[in-house]
């Protein structure tokens, strides 16, 4: 086997104690596990942190003499407007690397995009308005109770207990305070029942769905909505980061895995996925599927989502990481 230079490029994180500092550090743990993995399989990996600078990434890569890159980047600068600028570098390089093109990260990023591309495809997703302001609630057509997101941000960055309202007043207060916090927001049904996580990796040119996981919700009490917010997230002293395990249920018909594979395909196709990714779910109590949102290279800490669904398929870390460089490699 000859040996090959990886590089990880990765976003360079918020320093501790920063708001939204958790979520953004989390890239440090996926660059050292990715690194463990490329090592040992026999390569060289090169973390490359990119500040936003393109002509000091295209001298830093040259430098590295990297034949294959792992895109680890989630923003640029804590923009995530940007999420596809570092890919498209990658593109004009000519450079083969891990995920998504720049258009598909740059469109999956987009909720408002995203949930109407979904909608003219005929796949149900929360009714939702865009918020600008306050203007935007002038019209609103909406059940009752919204939960309001930001549009760009992921990682649940944004959204937790107080991003739910109830009614218009309680709606009109809130959101314009989210709005000055984060920017444009999407404010949709809220969709009680059950929460999916559906991964997808490449395959011989196909998209495998992996093991279908579920959030379980049983020790909330009444009165917390059952959602994975920021603090069921990041924050490790918060009630939400204890009691809201993955689990990989077994109860589900059929018929209902069968519906969830055949969307979450078609939701990989519409946005052009590419590698791996995820599509989150809401199952309402008739068991009509919602999606929530299309992530193209979710993340990739070992203790993720998306591995926990690669290793529920017998897929380890070192396994997973081999695959994406094979993938890498068939580009080239």
């Amino acid at each position: 086997m000859i040996e090959e230079v990886v590089a990880l490029l990765h976003n360079q994180p918020l320093p501790m104690g920063a708001p939204g500092w958790e979520a953004s550090r989390d890239v440090l743990l996926q660059v050292e596990a990715v690194a463990e993995a490329v090592t040992a399989l026999g390569h060289r990996a090169v973390p490359l942190p990119f500040d936003g600078n393109p002509s000091a990434l295209v001298s830093a890569i040259a430098a590295s003499q990297a034949t294959l890159v792992f895109n680890l980047c989630e923003s640029v600068n804590e923009d995530p407007t940007l999420i596809g600028h570092p890919a498209a570098i990658l593109e004009l390089l000519r450079l083969p690397f891990s995920g998504s093109s720049a258009f598909a990260l740059m469109l999956s990023t987009d909720k408002a995009a995203s949930k109407l591309l979904l909608q003219g495809a005929g796949i149900k997703t929360p009714q939702f308005i865009l918020y600008n302001g306050r203007e935007s609630l002038d019209a609103v057509d909406l059940r009752y109770p919204v939960i309001a997101k930001p549009r760009f941000e992921d990682a649940s960055i944004g959204i937790d207990q107080e991003s739910i309202f109830c009614g218009k007043e309680e709606l009109f207060a809130g959101a314009d305070r989210l709005f000055q916090r984060h920017g444009p927001l999407i404010i949709e049904e809220y969709i009680a029942g059950r929460e999916l996580n559906v991964a997808v990796l490449e395959r011989g040119g196909d998209l495998q769905v992996l093991a279908i996981a579920e959030i379980d919700f049983s020790a909330f009490p009444e009165g917390l909505y059952p959602i994975v917010g920021y603090r069921a997230k990041w924050d490790e002293n918060s009630f939400e980061y204890g009691h809201t395990p993955r689990v990989f249920p077994d109860d589900l018909s059929p018929s209902v895995v069968s519906a969830l594979q055949r969307d979450v395909i078609r939701c990989c196709q519409i946005f052009q996925l590419r590698d791996y990714g995820r599509v989150d779910i809401r199952l309402d109590e008739t068991m009509a599927i919602y999606v929530l949102e299309v992530n193209a290279n979710p993340c990739l800490s070992p203790d993720a989502g998306f591995c926990a669904a690669a290793l529920r398929n017998g897929i380890d870390f070192k396994e997973l990481v081999r695959r994406l460089l094979a993938m890498m490699r068939a580009r080239r």
